[in-house]
C-alpha cells in the first residue's frame, strides 16, 4: 500500500498505479478459489505425462544372447557340475551358439566359444572388455586390485603394465637372466640323472620346483630349493595353496548377497591365513634385499625399489602394489609353465612319432655338447613346434582371466550389460573342426608355414589371451619351456612306467588355476650318452 502511495503522488504514474491497483484487486478476489486452481494444475500436471505413457510404446526388450533357461537362486551352476567348465561350457555352447548367456548364482555371464566372437571381444569391443572380474580371492591377495594380472583396467593398471613391460619383460631383460634359465635348468638334468636309477621321477614335482628356483632368483637372487637340488620347499607349499583359493570361485563370487556363507564354511579364514603367509614372505623377501644393500641390481625387487625412488613416476609404486606385482611374477612364472611341459612330455610320450623327430632334431643340432643353450633353441624349428601345439591342445587358462564388462555394450545384435562376467572358452576355440584339421590329433607339423602366431594376433590361437590384458611375460616362458624340454630330450631317453603302456597313460585334466594333469607325470628316464 505504501507503494501505491508513493506512486499515486507522482504526476506521470497515475494511469499505471490505477492498472496496477485494479490487478491487486482481481488477485484478491481469487484467492479464495486459490486451493481449487492448485489442485486443479497439479492434476493437470500429472495427467499428461499418466496419458502419454498410456498412448506410448514400451520401448522393445535388449535382446540377450542366447543361452540355456536358468533356475532360481542358482541361476546355471546346476549345468556346470561334474565337468571341468572349460568342457562344460563347449557342451553348452554346442546347443545355444558361441556368444551365450547364461547366470552363475546372481552373476551374469557372457561365454565365448569362436574365433570369430572372440575378436569381437577381445579386439574390436576390447575397450568395454578389458576390465577383471572382482573375485573375493584375487581382490584379497592383489592387496585390493593393484596387479597387473586381476586390477580393474584404470590409469593405475596402465601405468604399471608399460613399466613393467619396459623395466622386467624387455628383451635385454629377459637376455639378462639367462644365465639363471640355464644354470637351474643344469640343476634339474643333474637331479634327475641322480634320481632316475631308483626308479620313474616325478617330473611334475620338479617341473614345479624348477620354475619356482628361477622365479625365485629373478625376484630377489634367491634360490627355492636346497643348493644343488631341485628339490620341495617351504614356497612351493605357499604357491600351491595360493592355486587353491584361486582357482575357482567363493560362494560370495556367484552369491554376493550371502558373503557370510564364506566365513561359516571356514573358506573366508582360509583366505586370510593364506594372505597373511602370502605378506609375511614378500615383506621377508624386501627386507632381505635391503639388508644385502640391494646388490642384485638386476632381480625385480630391485628394480622395483628403484623405480619407487623415481618422481616421475609419483605415488604409482606403493609398498602394496610392490608386493602384488611380486606376487603376479611368482603365480605365474611358476604354474603355467610347469603345466606346459607336463603336457609336452605327455602328448610326446602318447605320440612317438612326434618324439622321435623332436629328439632327432636337438641331439643333431646340439651334438657332443653337455648341455642345450638358447643360442641352441634358434636353431630347434621342431622343438618350437611342440611347444606351440601343446598350447593349442592344452592351453595354460583354458578360459583366460575372468574379464568384466565395464559399460552397457552391443556385440552385433545382442546386448551385454554392465558388470556381465566374461569368459572367452580358447579351449574350444583352439579345438575347433572349424579352425582346425584333426583337431584332437597331436600335429606339430601343422605350424610348420609359420602363417599362425600365439601373440594374440591370430584368434584361433590364444594361449595367453589377446588385446590389452594379453600376458605381459609370455616371451619369458617360452623360453623356460623350450629350452627345459630341449635339455630332457638331449640328455635322456624316456618311457612310460612299467604295466601302463601307451594306452593306459593317464591324460586326465585337473580344475586348478592353471590347466595341469590330474596326476602327477611320473616316467622313466636313462641317461644318454654325449660321447661318440
Amino acid at each position: 500500500l505504501n507503494f501505491l502511495v508513493r506512486e499515486e503522488q507522482r504526476p506521470h504514474g497515475t494511469v499505471e498505479v490505477k492498472r496496477m491497483a485494479t490487478h491487486v484487486v482481481d488477485l484478491l478476489d481469487l484467492m479464495p478459489n486459490l486451493p481449487l486452481l492448485l489442485s486443479l494444475s497439479l492434476f493437470l500436471l500429472l495427467l499428461f505425462p499418466f496419458l502419454k505413457l498410456l498412448t506410448s510404446k514400451p520401448p522393445p526388450p535388449r535382446k540377450l544372447p542366447p543361452g540355456p533357461p536358468k533356475l532360481p537362486f542358482i541361476g546355471n551352476l546346476h549345468q556346470l557340475l561334474g565337468e571341468l567348465p572349460h568342457r562344460a561350457l563347449r557342451r553348452l555352447s554346442d546347443q545355444y551358439g558361441p556368444l551365450m548367456h547364461l547366470h552363475l548364482g546372481a552373476a551374469p555371464a557372457l561365454v565365448v566359444s569362436s574365433a570369430e566372437m572372440a575378436q569381437q571381444v577381445l579386439r574390436t569391443h576390447d575397450l568395454f572388455f578389458c576390465s577383471r572380474a572382482p573375485l573375493i580371492s584375487a581382490v584379497k591377495l592383489s592387496y585390493g586390485r593393484v596387479d597387473m594380472a586381476g586390477a580393474p583396467y584404470d590409469e593405475g593398471l596402465k601405468q604399471t603394465r608399460k613399466l613393467c613391460t619396459s623395466e622386467m619383460f624387455s628383451a635385454s631383460k629377459v637376455e639378462s637372466s639367462r644365465p639363471i634359465r640355464e644354470e637351474e635348468v643344469g640343476v634339474l638334468v643333474s637331479t634327475i640323472a641322480r634320481r632316475s636309477s631308483s626308479g620313474p621321477v616325478n617330473l611334475s614335482e620338479m617341473f614345479f620346483c624348477l620354475f619356482n628356483d628361477i622365479t625365485r632368483r629373478q625376484v630377489s637372487g634367491r634360490r627355492a630349493s636346497r643348493e644343488g637340488e631341485c628339490s620341495v620347499s617351504p614356497l612351493n607349499d605357499l604357491l600351491l595353496e595360493i592355486n587353491i583359493v584361486l582357482g575357482g570361485f567363493s560362494l560370495g563370487d556367484v552369491f554376493p548377497n550371502m558373503a557370510w556363507l564364506n566365513k561359516l564354511t571356514g573358506w573366508q579364514a582360509r583366505l586370510d591365513k593364506t594372505f597373511r603367509d602370502v605378506d609375511r614372505f614378500l615383506e621377508e623377501e624386501i627386507a632381505m634385499h635391503v639388508a644385502d644393500g640391494g646388490k642384485d641390481d638386476d632381480t625385480f625387487i630391485a628394480t622395483l625399489l628403484r623405480l619407487q625412488d623415481d618422481p616421475s613416476l609419483g605415488p604409482l609404486l606403493t609398498r602394496d602394489r610392490i608386493k602384488a606385482i611380486l606376487l603376479d611374477m611368482f603365480g605365474g612364472g611358476s604354474g603355467s609353465s610347469m603345466a606346459t611341459l607336463e603336457w609336452a612330455m605327455s602328448e610326446l610320450m602318447t605320440n612317438p612319432i612326434a618324439m622321435k623327430k623332436a629328439q632327432e632334431e636337438v641331439r643333431s643340432v646340439v651334438g657332443t655338447k653337455e648341455s642345450v643353450d638358447e643360442e641352441d633353441l634358434r636353431r630347434l624349428h621342431y622343438l618350437k613346434l611342440v611347444v606351440k601345439e601343446t598350447w593349442r591342445l592344452h592351453p595354460p587358462g583354458p578360459l583366460l582371466i575372468p574379464r568384466e564388462c565395464r559399460e552397457d555394450c552391443k556385440i552385433g545384435d545382442y546386448h551385454v550389460a554392465a558388470k556381465t562376467w566374461v569368459f572367452v572358452n580358447v579351449w574350444w576355440i583352439m579345438r575347433d573342426p572349424k579352425n582346425w584339421r584333426e583337431p584332437e590329433a597331436f600335429l606339430p607339423e601343422r605350424f610348420e608355414d609359420g602363417s599362425i602366431n600365439y601373440k594374440g594376433q591370430h584368434f584361433v590361437l590364444l594361449p595367453f589371451g589377446s588385446g590389452r590384458r594379453i600376458c605381459p611375460g609370455m616371451a619369458l616362458g617360452e623360453l623356460g619351456v623350450e629350452l627345459t624340454l630341449a635339455n630332457l630330450l638331449h640328455r635322456f631317453d624316456w618311457e612310460i612306467p612299467d604295466g601302463l603302456g601307451k594306452d593306459g597313460f593317464d591324460m586326465g585334466e585337473a580344475l586348478a588355476l592353471a590347466n595341469h594333469r590330474s596326476s602327477p607325470l611320473l616316467l622313466k628316464a636313462t641317461s644318454w650318452s654325449t660321447t661318440p
